[in-house]
C-alpha cells in the first residue's frame, strides 16, 4: 500500500473526490469520529492514471488547505483488501472497481451508494459519458458508479507492411478472416498471433464469437446467473468456431507456449512472424514500449472485430474494458460531498484533458477535437469511434462473473483450445457454477 499526500500545484477535477468538503485530517477512515479524515479514495496502482490522481490530490490538499488522502494497492491486494474493508471502518469513502459482476457483489451486499437519482437530477453529467460505458455501472436497472477512466475496448491489429507484401486487406467479415487464414499460412506466416499460455487473451476470441453469433443478450444472461445460460447454443457453436480456428492453423502449432509477458507476442505481430493479433487497445502503449520503430513506420493497423454474416449479434457491438469505475461507500460518514463532487467534476473538461494527456480515450461523449490533436490521433479517434458508436460494450468475462466461475471458465477454456474438452463439457462444467 502507498500512501500520498505531497504537495504539487497541478491539479485536475478528481480532487472533488480524492477530498470533499470537510476541514478535518486525519487517517482513521470513514465513519469513525465526526473529526476524522476528509474523503479517502481507494485506487489500483496505476503509474500513470495514479498521477493524475496524485497530482488532483495534491493540488486540491494546497488550494483548500486541508489534508486528503489517496491510497494505492497493487492489483491482487486491492481486490482482497477492499473485499475486507468494505463494511468496516477502514473502508474507503470512494473506491476503484471494475463494474459489471465485480460492482454487483458489493451492490448485493449494500455497501455501495446508489447514484441513480444523482444522475436524473443532473443530466448534463449522465449524458455527458457514452452511454455503453455507463451501463457496465448499471446494476438491476441502477446505477452505482461512473467512468474514472479511458476506454479499452478489444480489437484487431495487424501489420500493415506485412499485409500490403501479401496484397491483402484486413477483414470487414468473418469469412474474409479465415481466407486470410489460410493466405497466410500458405506464406509461412502465423495467421493470429495468440499468447494461449494465458487464458484470457483465448477468452477475448471466445467473447467477440458468443456475441456475434448470438448478440450481447446471451452473455448478459450467463451474467445473470440465469439456469442454462451456459448451454446456450451461440455458446457451443462459439466454443466450436475456436476448435475450428485451431484446426485450421489460424494460431499456429506453438501457440499454447506463447505468453504476452514481457512483450513476446507484442514482437511476434511487429517482426512479420504473425499477421493479426486481437488483444485491448492498450497493445499500442506494448508496441511502442517494446517495438517503438514499428509504430513509429505506421507499419501497425487495426479494425474492428469482423461481422459474421449469418449472425444475430450486432457487428458493432464491442467487447473489452468499457472503463474503470468510482463508487460512493454506503457506510461513508460523506456520502453527500462524495456525490456532489462526482456530478461536477468527473466529466469536467479539466479531468478528461488529464486523461487524454496520459494517452487515454475517456469515456466522455464530444471529445473528437481534443483526440485529433494527439500523437496517436487515428488511434485514439478510432477507438473512441468505435466505442461511441456500439450498441454494447460487454465487458470481460473474467470480470464480470465471480472470481471462482471466472477461474474455471480460463482453466477450462484452455482444454477447450488445446481439444482436451468439448464445447458441450465446457457448458457443463460452466454450468455447475451458477
Amino acid at each position: 500500500m502507498r500512501r500520498i499526500t505531497r504537495p504539487h500545484m497541478l491539479g485536475s477535477a478528481l480532487v472533488a473526490l480524492a477530498l470533499g468538503l470537510t476541514t478535518a485530517c486525519g487517517t482513521a477512515g470513514p465513519g469513525t469520529e465526526e473529526d476524522a479524515a476528509g474523503v479517502e479514495v481507494w485506487v489500483v496502482e496505476d503509474a500513470t492514471v495514479n498521477q493524475v490522481v496524485q497530482t488532483a490530490v495534491e493540488a486540491y490538499s494546497e488550494s483548500a488547505g486541508i489534508e486528503g488522502e489517496l491510497v494505492t494497492y497493487a492489483n491482487d491486494a486491492y481486490k482482497q483488501r477492499i473485499q475486507v474493508a468494505l463494511g468496516s471502518p477502514e473502508a474507503p469513502d470512494v473506491f476503484f472497481n471494475w463494474g459489471g459482476g465485480n460492482l454487483a457483489e458489493y451492490v448485493n451486499a449494500k455497501q455501495v451508494v446508489d447514484l441513480t437519482d444523482a444522475l436524473e437530477s443532473n443530466p448534463e453529467f449522465r449524458d455527458a459519458f457514452l452511454p455503453s460505458v455507463l451501463d457496465v455501472a448499471k446494476i438491476d436497472d441502477r446505477y452505482y458508479g461512473v467512468p474514472m477512466q479511458g476506454v479499452l475496448p478489444v480489437v484487431l491489429f495487424y501489420n500493415k507492411k506485412i499485409f500490403d507484401e501479401v496484397g491483402v486487406e484486413p477483414p470487414t467479415t468473418y469469412d474474409e478472416l479465415l481466407k486470410l487464414v489460410d493466405t497466410f499460412k500458405k506464406e509461412g506466416i502465423t495467421p493470429i498471433v495468440l499468447p494461449g499460455a494465458q487464458a484470457w487473451t483465448e477468452l477475448m476470441w471466445l467473447e467477440y464469437l458468443v456475441d456475434r453469433v448470438g448478440g450481447a443478450d446471451v452473455f448478459q444472461a450467463i451474467a445473470d446467473g440465469e439456469e442454462g445460460a451456459w448451454k446456450d447454443p451461440a455458446v457451443i457453436k462459439a466454443l466450436e468456431m475456436c476448435q475450428e480456428l485451431v484446426e485450421r492453423g489460424a494460431f499456429g502449432n506453438n501457440f499454447s507456449s506463447l505468453t504476452s509477458d514481457n512483450g513476446s507476442a507484442s514482437t511476434v505481430l511487429a517482426s512479420g512472424k504473425g499477421a493479426m493479433y486481437l488483444m485491448g487497445t492498450w497493445e499500442l502503449s506494448n508496441q511502442i514500449e517494446n517495438n517503438p520503430d514499428f509504430v513509429a513506420d505506421g507499419h501497425l493497423g487495426f479494425t474492428a472485430f469482423p461481422a459474421l454474416e449469418d449472425g444475430e449479434g450486432d457487428p458493432k457491438a464491442i467487447v473489452g474494458n468499457p472503463s474503470n469505475y468510482f463508487s460512493v461507500n454506503a457506510d461513508s460518514a460523506h456520502i453527500k460531498e462524495s456525490i456532489d463532487f462526482l456530478v461536477q467534476h468527473m466529466a469536467s473538461d479539466e479531468y478528461v484533458e488529464d486523461l487524454i494527456e496520459i494517452g487515454h480515450v475517456p469515456a466522455v461523449a464530444g471529445i473528437e477535437d481534443k483526440l485529433a490533436e494527439t500523437e496517436h490521433a487515428e488511434f485514439t479517434t478510432f477507438t473512441y469511434q468505435l466505442v461511441s458508436e456500439a450498441p454494447t460494450f460487454t465487458q470481460s468475462w473474467d470480470q464480470a462473473i465471480p472470481p471462482a466461475a471466472a477461474e474455471t471458465m480460463l482453466t477450462n477454456l484452455q482444454m477447450v483450445f488445446l481439444g482436451d474438452m468439448t464445447p458441450e463439457e465446457f457448458a457443463e462444467a460452466m454450468e455447475a457454477t451458477q
